[in-house]
């Protein structure tokens, strides 16, 4: 049994869309970050950076923050979705965690929330989400998945995805990417797990 502490947001659903996915069981606690509940002295001793998700593994007491942290763990806990290669597949993890999220984070930050306030960082972060886009599409020219087989690396990155509206991105030019994104979201476990710990909206999908 695990205990997350999340809240629905991209880097929330990769935990919970995880857990889904391994069939682990799992209690949820809400973390309202619109709160400022991130701050709370008893989640800061699981979360030491004030981020969510954050992950407790009762079996063996172990607390984690950090999603990519999660799913390597899980990975490794249930010795699944390691796509066609470990180290493929942590390769495309990490362009997530130090690429497309942080990228796209910024993206949301200026062209969603702040538009028209920051014409620079609006158009330097709309070309890298384009750029980030270009790359995922590439990628998935010649294989279904990230890292060949489904794997923690389309976990990790599909959530990001879910939020293109927020980043102004037009479709047509990234059809792989788009049958890519389709296709996870057709999947019972990234369904269920969308919508930890409360609804927010229908998973956006594309024409």
């Amino acid at each position: 049994m695990f205990d997350l502490y999340t809240f629905p947001t991209p880097n929330g659903r990769k935990a919970s869309i995880a857990l889904e996915e391994f069939a682990a069981p799992y209690e949820v606690h809400t973390v309202n970050i619109t709160k400022d509940e991130q701050f709370a002295p008893e989640f800061l001793k699981i979360s030491p950076n004030n981020k969510i998700p954050a992950l407790v593994d009762r079996d063996t007491g172990r607390s984690l923050m950090e999603s990519g942290a999660m799913l390597i763990y899980l990975a490794d806990k249930y010795d699944r979705f390691w796509g066609d290669d470990r180290y493929v597949t942590l390769e495309w993890l990490m362009l997530q965690m130090g690429g497309v999220g942080p990228m796209l984070g910024q993206a949301h930050h200026f062209l969603h929330f702040n538009s028209g306030k920051a014409p620079y960082a609006e158009q330097r972060y709309a070309a890298e989400a384009q750029r980030l886009y270009r790359v995922l599409d590439q990628r998935l020219t010649a294989r279904e998945f990230l890292a060949g087989s489904y794997s923690i690396a389309d976990i990790a990155t599909w959530p990001w995805i879910s939020r293109y509206e927020w980043q102004g991105i037009d479709w047509a030019g990234y059809p792989n990417l788009k049958r890519w994104y389709k296709t996870i979201a057709a999947r019972p476990a990234v369904q269920a797990g969308y919508d930890v710990p409360l609804v927010l909206n229908p998973i956006p999908l594309p024409d």
